[in-house]
């Protein structure tokens, strides 16, 4: 049939081909046939030739192709091939980029229910990016993708509920949202609920779960989540105390682009130089942290106000830790910042 010229047939010879069911795989012949079915204005084959010209796959790569292909399809309303019209766009991919035209593509594959335009749509009212700026819209776009199990748009829907944007705000809202996403690897989600342990917000405070999913997060490379760890590390909060293993982690994360993690470097450098021996007496290193304080290293103020805010080697006392918090912020250290304002708000 696809000899005789049957685009379905002709497209479904081409599945076949590319995906070597009962036929040796050849991406050149699956091309081929693509085209024949294309050409005869078969969609499905049009919207898979866009996408072996955009991955260059038995044809030469061609993004200004792929974007002729997936237009073809697109119009004819099929879902995917509308979506990745919509990235075209959104990258400037073979064609000059267009917040507008992302936008309308996203829309048009996003109300047929395709989740991953659902959640780049959401994205795009979040940002006022091609449409009018809408948290209400991002929402409502945000929550069918995370419905549908999208990862980033769960973490986004959970920010969405963490900040009060677009919805009432509910920190426990927040927290299950980020939990779904965090439990696909999502290494933002990984962290944000890291935090949500760490502080007790949503959901009931473990150190031990804190540790855990900060763990998950920094092994995925993420900037903010071997700071966090590092603190742990650094304070002996849930583990064993390491200052070597905090200063690694430090590292790691001013590499991620944590700029307050540098100070934390130099701090955790200048206590290494000292007697090891000196150190193993926490009341010895508490008044080094306390020199560190008053002489305006903003790490030692920070790390300090840790240990006031939970009782690690100090007594207890949340409100030396906001005023030790409050210093730090002043000198620019953002996470002296929130944790500063979370507990002028919970203060018992």
């Amino acid at each position: 049939a696809a000899e005789q010229g049957d685009a379905v047939a002709q497209s479904e010879l081409g599945l076949m081909y590319a995906q070597g069911y009962g036929v040796e795989q050849s991406n050149v012949k699956a091309a081929k046939w693509y085209t024949k079915a294309a050409e005869q204005g078969e969609v499905v084959a049009q919207f898979y030739l866009g996408r072996m010209y955009k991955q260059g796959r038995g044809v030469e790569q061609s993004d200004g192709e792929a974007v002729n292909w997936y237009t073809k399809a697109a119009e004819q309303g099929f879902a995917v091939a509308q979506y990745n019209l919509g990235l075209m766009y959104d990258k400037g991919r073979g064609v000059e980029r267009s917040d507008v035209d992302a936008a309308m593509w996203y829309t048009k594959a996003a109300e047929q229910g395709f989740a991953v335009a659902q959640s780049n749509l959401g994205v795009m009212y979040d940002q006022g990016r091609g449409v009018e700026q809408s948290d209400v819209e991002a929402v409502k776009w945000y929550t069918k993708a995370a419905e549908q199990g999208v990862a980033a748009a769960q973490y986004n829907l959970g920010l969405m509920y963490n900040q009060g944007h677009g919805v009432e705000q509910s920190d426990f809202e927040a927290v299950k949202w980020y939990t779904k996403a965090a439990e696909q690897e999502h290494a933002n989600a990984q962290n944000s609920l890291g935090s949500s342990y760490d502080l007790g917000q949503g959901i009931e405070k473990s150190d031990h779960l804190a540790f855990v999913w900060y763990s998950r997060s920094a092994d995925r490379g993420h900037g903010g989540a071997l700071f966090n760890l590092a603190l742990m590390y650094e304070v002996g909060l849930d583990v064993v105390q390491d200052r070597a293993e905090a200063l690694d982690l430090y590292r790691r994360a001013a590499d991620g682009g944590i700029s307050v993690a540098h100070s934390h470097v130099q701090w955790l450098t200048k206590l290494g130089s000292l007697d090891r021996r000196e150190l193993a007496d926490d009341s010895v290193a508490i008044s080094l942290y306390h020199q560190g304080a008053e002489q305006g290293h903003v790490a030692a103020q920070y790390s300090l106000a840790r240990m006031y805010e939970i009782g690690l080697g100090v007594e207890k006392d949340k409100g030396q830790a906001i005023k030790l918090y409050s210093i730090a912020s002043a000198q620019g250290h953002e996470r002296a910042k929130e944790r500063m304002e979370y507990l002028q708000k919970h203060l018992d």
